[in-house]
């Protein structure tokens, strides 16, 4: 008998030690730059390499998973994971630190897609509902929960280890987590038609990286030549492996997944919700410490009310009624727009902390209402067979919308004269996205369940291997 709650704890908690490692550095870069005597370029690389190793290698590994079976994808990734964190810890220099980042990146890859996979093959129903819910909630907050997490790590100075022990704390809980999943986590039993295409894996991971690497790399370098090189070079390529995969014996990431009605404009909004999050994430980050003076940690304490708002709907959401339930897609984009413009209004008054909480209350429920609740009804209309194909959509989606509304944003809010015009220039372009993102979803809440109709108005039961 599966108990779920524990698989679900499981899961979740490999989710948030991936999560946090993306964004957990930054807060402790430069302690680590003056420790290690490192350059600018490798401080670079150990903060982006972790998220453009894990880019390039998400469909890939979402594949591996039915390969080999998604429960030991996940403990393989999850182990990588662990004992990568621990030679990130015990690095003696930068080039080391470089090293075991990028090695800690292959094991976050591994485990990522996994998740979402096993949750769609073992729940359905209002079980589902509620394990998405807590899932996105999960994505979307590690990355703010790294920044807040870095800060006290790293300021408290544990056993005199400075920035080491942001890295070391993954290792104890790393193998509590493994020897967890080893008892609870279902067993799978691999795709015995699946296969690692060689030629599809090549031509991907070329592509992915000649278009990740000049949005990472390219802002900080004012956008030379080579980066808009590459990026053409990654968008032909993308295109040709998106020609090669509708052929290919065994294709990567299976078309089929993106056939249904309302599967691509689902994921679109989803990219563009989670896009917006991140970019606004980082420019109000900014603006806070650049502008008023707040220390990295009171920065990233600010992101507690859209925390609140967002957990509380993430969490609750699969409870509303079926009505209330359908609108979510399209309300929450408008209520992420809202809460983000308004916090425009108010950062230049002088009793803005105040005025703050309501607004990233209401952005954070927002940005729940439009991302859980959209995942869940893009998941109902893909076949179960296709749920590594959904995961590794879903997967690599939100980094790749991610690091290109920071590389795209990011340049305006640094173009702006002051750091107030920048942040209301990228607000409004992201309340024009989210606008974008309301209509997509909207497509996708017209469109009928499929199950559903064939069952008689029910949902269709679980298939499980």
């Amino acid at each position: 008998m599966i108990n779920r709650g524990r698989m679900l704890a499981v899961l979740l908690t490999g989710q948030v030690m991936a999560s946090m490692d993306g964004s957990i550095v930054s807060v402790a870069a430069q302690t680590i730059r003056d420790d290690l005597r490192a350059d600018g370029a490798a401080i670079q690389l150990v903060v982006s390499g972790y998220l453009l190793t894990t880019g390039v290698l998400l469909v890939t590994c979402a594949r591996l998973g039915d390969v080999i079976g998604h429960r030991r994808a996940f403990l393989l990734g999850l182990a990588w994971f662990t004992g990568a964190s621990l030679l990130c810890g015990l690095a003696p220099t930068a080039a080391a630190l470089v090293l075991a980042r990028v090695a800690q990146a292959v094991g976050a890859a591994l485990l990522t897609p996994q998740i979402f996979a096993l949750i769609l093959q073992h729940f359905d129903g209002a079980a589902r509902r509620r394990a998405i819910g807590v899932y996105s909630m999960v994505l979307a907050l590690g990355v703010a929960l790294g920044q807040v997490v870095g800060g006290l790590v790293a300021g408290a100075d544990l056993f005199g280890l400075s920035w080491r022990p942001i890295f070391l704390i993954n290792v104890p809980i790393g193998v509590v987590v493994v020897a967890a999943g080893l008892r609870v986590l279902p067993g799978s039993r691999p795709d015995g038609r699946a296969r690692l295409d060689p030629a599809g894996v090549a031509v991907l991971t070329v592509a992915m990286t000649a278009l990740a690497a000049p949005l990472i790399f390219g802002p900080d370098q004012g956008w030379p030549g080579w980066a808009w090189v590459s990026l053409a070079g990654g968008v032909a390529l993308l295109a040709g492996f998106a020609w090669y995969e509708t052929r290919a014996r065994h294709p990567l990431l299976d078309p089929a997944a993106l056939r249904p009605e309302g599967v691509k404009p689902g994921l679109a909004a989803c990219w563009i919700i989670m896009g917006c999050y991140t970019v606004f994430l980082l420019i109000l980050t900014l603006h806070l410490q650049d502008a008023l003076g707040y220390s990295p940690l009171r920065a990233g304490l600010a992101f507690v009310p859209y925390t609140v708002g967002f957990g509380t709907l993430s969490l609750t959401w699969s409870r509303y009624p079926a009505r209330l339930r359908e609108a979510l897609p399209v309300a929450g984009p408008l209520a992420f727009a809202a809460g983000a413009a308004g916090t425009v209004g108010v950062v230049g008054l002088h009793w803005y902390e105040v005025g703050l909480v309501p607004l990233l209350m209401l952005a954070g429920a927002g940005h729940a209402a439009g991302y859980s609740p959209l995942i869940a009804r893009i998941t109902s209309l893909v076949e179960p067979r296709l749920a590594s194909a959904v995961s590794a959509l879903n997967s690599t989606g939100p980094v790749l919308a991610g690091v290109t509304a920071v590389a795209g944003l990011g340049s305006v809010y640094f173009a702006a004269p002051t750091s107030a015009e920048g942040l209301r220039r990228v607000v409004g372009v992201a309340v024009v996205l989210l606008l974008a993102g309301a209509v997509c979803a909207a497509r996708v809440t017209r469109v009928k369940d499929p199950a559903k109709k064939r069952y008689g108005g029910k949902r269709a039961p679980v298939h499980r291997r």
